[in-house]
């Protein structure tokens, strides 16, 4: 069950086998690549129209698919923007919703930001009309915008992973790229998380490489700060709990890695992970396998407390397997570099309109 192609498309995974599946991969990528550049040049070229809203539109997106942390930073721009007196809507397509409607981040977001509703609709520009029209919004927060280009924004937002920031150089499928580095040159602002899982030359040469495509718009760098292990019925465990303790971890995200090594930053033993395709659903299969894979370590690597995301426990809807306390981490943003800055970006983009 374990799902981890990562390591095929970092080129971790050796072999001919890889190797050839990478080659297959890479040429799947280019008619991907030459696809996405017409579409960008209609966008650009305004062949393809751009619809504005009535009120302003920031947008929170990234240059490669999932895993960048980008749901802390929709929860912290809306929370400046609830502070700031506005009534604020998020608009989102809603890929892998399940019965209810509603996808994983949104069912996590709902959970963070109660007095924000979202929109999801596969139609962004209906879903601005809907938040404006409907329920009274002054500004919308697009969440996972950058390709979706229809709905014109006054602010790009762009979250950029420093574990993994230029999606193993690619585009896809042979890497996480949606979109050329060089597109950076459209964003705003960007964001850089994790600032803290890697070193500082490393984090230098990404800031060198993004600053050539956005010169001296705001790069702003970025944690993602362990607040508490929330369990059942809301119960919250404080970080330093996990000191020493075997976790074993569950998650359904583009970044396994990253979590991971949270977990391990925190103090946790981590004696096995499973790792699932990014949004997994949760069906019944998977519940069952969840629970066989559990029960085997029970007899050979008991596990003290099971860890998954917030992302994968408003799906799970549990809060123990086989018997094994279950948890999520919650995780919030902390800034190190450029808060500031943002916070005068996002007043000036409201107030612009007045």
């Amino acid at each position: 069950m374990n799902f981890d192609h990562r390591s095929l498309l970092s080129g971790q995974t050796k072999g001919p086998v890889a190797a050839s599946a990478r080659l297959s991969l890479r040429a799947a990528s280019l008619f991907y690549g030459v696809a996405a550049r017409v579409r960008r040049f209609q966008y650009d070229t305004q062949r393809k129209p751009i619809h504005h809203a009535d009120v302003p539109v920031i947008s929170v997106g990234n240059l490669t698919t999932g895993g960048t942390g980008k749901t802390p930073v929709v929860c912290d721009i809306c929370a400046r923007l609830r502070r700031l007196g506005l009534r604020v809507s998020i608009i989102s397509r809603g890929y892998g919703a399940g019965e209810s409607g509603m996808n994983d981040e949104a069912l996590e977001l709902a959970e963070r930001l109660p007095d924000v509703p979202h929109v999801q609709h596969p139609d962004r520009v209906e879903a601005a009309r809907i938040a404006v029209d409907e329920l009274e919004a002054e500004v919308l927060v697009m969440d996972d915008g950058f390709q979706h280009r229809r709905l014109f924004r006054d602010l790009d937002i762009v979250v950029v992973d420093a574990t993994c920031p230029f999606g193993f150089g690619y585009m896809l499928p042979r890497g996480y790229l949606r979109e050329p580095i060089s597109s950076l040159r459209r964003a705003g602002a960007v964001i850089l998380t994790r600032t803290d899982q890697v070193d500082s030359a490393v984090r230098d040469r990404i800031r060198t490489q993004i600053q050539k495509y956005v010169g001296s718009r705001p790069l702003i760098e970025t944690t993602h700060r362990p607040a508490n292990i929330v369990l059942d019925r809301g119960r919250t465990e404080p970080i330093e709990s996990l000191e020493g303790r075997r976790v074993a971890l569950v998650s359904a995200i583009g970044n396994p890695d990253a979590f991971e090594q949270t977990i391990r930053d925190c103090g946790g033993t981590v004696v096995a992970h499973q790792r699932l395709a990014d949004h997994d659903p949760y069906e019944r299969e998977t519940r069952d396998e969840l629970l066989a894979w559990v029960e085997e370590l029970k007899r050979s690597n008991a596990p003290e407390l099971l860890l998954c995301t917030h992302k994968d426990a408003v799906k799970l809807e549990t809060d123990q397997i086989a018997g094994v306390p279950l948890g999520y981490l919650r995780i919030d943003l902390a800034y190190h570099d450029g808060e500031d800055e943002l916070q005068r970006l996002v007043s000036s983009i409201t107030t612009a309109r007045d």
